[in-house]
C-alpha cells in the first residue's frame, strides 16, 4: 500500500484531540467520526493533515498549493454554517484539481434536496412516501392528498437532526405546530410525508463506476416502539446512553427471503446511479409488512465512524474499519473527474 498525503476536511469545529480519555461521551459524539479516521488513516501510515473549515476557502487554497496532499478525505457537512453548502466545496476541489474523497456536486446536490431527490425517484417509478413542501415564510396549508400519520423533517438537513418523537404527527394542529418548530428553530424548509410502518433497513455502497453494496443493515429499536414511534430521532441517532437504555442496536439482516435481498440491492444501486452519486452512500429504506419498498433517503458521504451502520456493514461484509478507509481513499484517488478528462 503506498502512502499517501491525506487532507482530512472538517468543521473547524470537529478537530479531534489525540485521545478520547477524560471526555464524556456528550462531547465524543460531536467529533467521534473525524477522531476515528483521522487516527485510523494515521495508524495506516499515511501522513495525515486535519484541517478545519467554517467560512473562509482561503485555507483550503492554502493547504492544497503548499502540501500538495495526493487526497482530501472530505468530511465535510456544512460551510457558512449552511447544510447544503458542502457541496460548493467539492466544486472547489475539482476546480483546484484536487482529488477528494466521497461524492461529487452533482450527486451532493441531487441528494441534499430531499423533495427534488424523491421527484427524480418518482419519475423512475421507485416507491418514496408521498409528500409535501412547507417552504419557509409561506403560509402552511393542509395537504389535502396525504394520510396521517405524518413524518416531518428538514428539507435539507441530515444525521437526524430535528427529529424526535413529534416529528411523527397525526393532525392538522401537530403539523403546523411542527412545521413552525423547523422554520424557527432549525431555519430550514420543513418536508412532511407519509409515514411508513415497517423495518427501517440501511445498504451502504462503495463505489464509482463499478459498485459494491454491503450487507443489508437493520436499525433495531429494541423497546422504543413500546412508547413511541420507532423512528431514527436525534438521541436514537447519537445518544449512546439513550440507545443503551432502550436497547436500539445494528443489526446484519438475515431473515430476508434472498429474492427480496436481491431486489433490495439492486434497486440501491439503481438509485446511487440515477443519482450520479460517487465514493460512497448509503441508502435508506423501510420495507413494510407486505413486502414493499419504500426509499426513505439517499445519503451520501455517510457517517463512516467506527461502530456506525457503514462501518459494520463493511465488517460483515469481511472488510475491517482499517481496509474500509483505504477502500474510500481509493475510491477518490481514482475518480474520473471531468479535469482529468481534458
Amino acid at each position: 500500500m503506498r502512502k499517501r498525503r491525506v487532507l482530512v476536511l472538517m468543521h473547524e469545529d470537529s478537530i479531534p484531540p489525540d485521545s478520547l480519555d477524560g471526555f464524556p461521551d456528550k462531547e465524543i459524539v460531536g467529533w467521534k467520526t473525524e477522531y476515528d479516521v483521522v487516527h485510523t488513516l494515521k495508524d495506516l501510515g499515511h501522513g495525515v493533515r486535519p484541517l478545519g473549515l467554517r467560512s473562509d476557502l482561503g485555507v483550503l487554497r492554502e493547504a492544497i498549493v503548499d502540501w500538495k496532499p495526493h487526497v482530501a478525505f472530505n468530511l465535510l457537512e456544512e460551510f457558512h454554517d449552511v447544510g447544503v453548502y458542502d457541496q460548493h466545496v467539492a466544486s472547489y476541489l475539482e476546480l483546484m484539481r484536487q482529488p477528494y474523497t466521497g461524492c461529487n456536486p452533482r450527486g451532493l446536490m441531487l441528494t441534499h434536496d430531499k423533495a427534488l431527490c424523491k421527484k427524480i425517484l418518482t419519475y423512475h417509478r421507485i416507491r418514496t412516501p408521498r409528500f409535501a413542501v412547507f417552504p419557509k415564510g409561506r403560509a402552511i396549508q393542509e395537504p389535502k392528498r396525504l394520510t396521517y400519520p405524518l413524518f416531518v423533517k428538514s428539507l435539507i438537513e441530515e444525521g437526524s437532526v430535528g427529529i424526535a418523537q413529534a416529528s411523527v404527527v397525526h393532525s392538522f394542529e401537530k403539523l403546523k405546530e411542527r412545521v413552525e418548530f423547523l422554520h424557527a428553530e432549525h431555519l430550514t424548509h420543513a418536508i412532511a410525508e407519509e409515514y411508513i410502518e415497517g423495518r427501517e433497513l440501511y445498504v451502504a455502497i462503495l463505489g464509482n463506476r463499478r459498485l459494491n453494496a454491503l450487507p443489508i443493515v437493520e436499525l433495531d429499536f429494541g423497546d422504543l416502539s413500546d412508547g413511541g414511534a420507532p423512528i431514527a430521532t436525534s438521541r436514537v441517532k447519537w445518544d449512546w446512553k439513550y440507545q443503551e437504555k432502550h436497547n436500539i442496536k445494528i443489526n446484519v439482516v438475515k431473515d430476508l427471503f434472498s429474492e427480496v435481498e436481491k431486489n433490495v440491492v439492486r434497486l440501491c444501486k439503481r438509485i446511487y446511479r440515477i443519482l450520479s452519486l460517487s465514493g460512497y452512500a448509503r441508502i435508506d429504506l423501510r420495507l413494510d409488512a407486505s413486502g414493499n419498498i419504500y426509499v426513505l433517503e439517499a445519503n451520501p458521504n455517510a457517517d463512516l465512524a467506527f461502530g456506525e451502520e457503514f462501518a459494520e456493514a463493511a465488517k460483515e461484509d469481511g472488510i475491517s474499519y482499517e481496509q474500509l478507509l483505504q477502500r474510500v481513499l481509493t475510491l477518490g484517488l481514482n475518480y474520473q473527474a471531468e479535469w482529468r478528462m481534458v
